[in-house]
């Protein structure tokens, strides 16, 4: 490795490293203050940077709260699809399913709480969008899964079922029940799953 080499490999650490602790900061300023009043000023003298920096690395607030959200992980747990696969029936697949999603939302919940908040903003409302379509082919790929099983349902469409699913395993439906009643997020769970087994895999 030549000397600038070096010197240009120390300074991209550098920059990664500054990034990281600015995303570390700036999670629970969002989740604490919301979009709005989580300001550059804030987000800077949290991650203990100049708001020149904090510029220089992002360029805006809303790609901030962009890396907070990457930040949360995966849309999809690695192995879901092999989960489902694996799974003896069609009921226990579709458990497997809503238990593999009740832990994305509980790890997701709070920024999509932020980018809810701060959807008037065009940028966190576009990644909000992303989000949700984003899930919306998760659930359309394991109803499909789904369908393929003995027991599934021919009271309803595939489509119908897809929005059934997507609706009640929505970070909408774990906020109001999880979020604003208390509930634990074992118990969401646990009634989900049986609401999704009554309607598509009806005794």
């Amino acid at each position: 490795m030549t000397g600038r080499t070096a010197v240009r490999t120390a300074r991209a650490e550098r920059a990664a490293a500054t990034r990281a602790r600015i995303v570390a900061a700036a999670g629970p300023l969002f989740v604490e203050r919301g979009y709005l009043d989580t300001t550059m000023a804030v987000l800077a003298g949290a991650a203990g940077v100049a708001v020149q920096t904090l510029y220089l690395s992002f360029g805006s607030k809303a790609a901030v709260l962009e890396a907070v959200w990457a930040a949360t992980g995966d849309d999809q747990p690695t192995g879901w699809r092999e989960l489902l696969v694996d799974a003896p029936d069609g009921p226990t697949a579709l458990a497997r399913h809503v238990a593999a999603t009740a832990a994305v939302l509980e790890r997701r919940h709070p920024i999509a709480s932020v980018l809810a908040g701060a959807a008037a903003d065009p940028e966190p409302a576009a990644l909000l969008d992303a989000a949700r379509a984003a899930a919306g082919e998760w659930h359309a790929a394991a109803v499909d899964e789904l369908a393929e099983r003995p027991g599934f349902t021919y009271e309803i469409t595939v489509q119908r079922a897809t929005e059934i699913v997507g609706a009640l395993l929505s970070q909408e439906a774990y906020g109001l029940l999880v979020g604003q009643h208390g509930w634990a997020t074992a118990d969401w769970t646990a009634w989900t799953t049986r609401h999704l087994t009554a309607d598509l895999f009806p005794a």
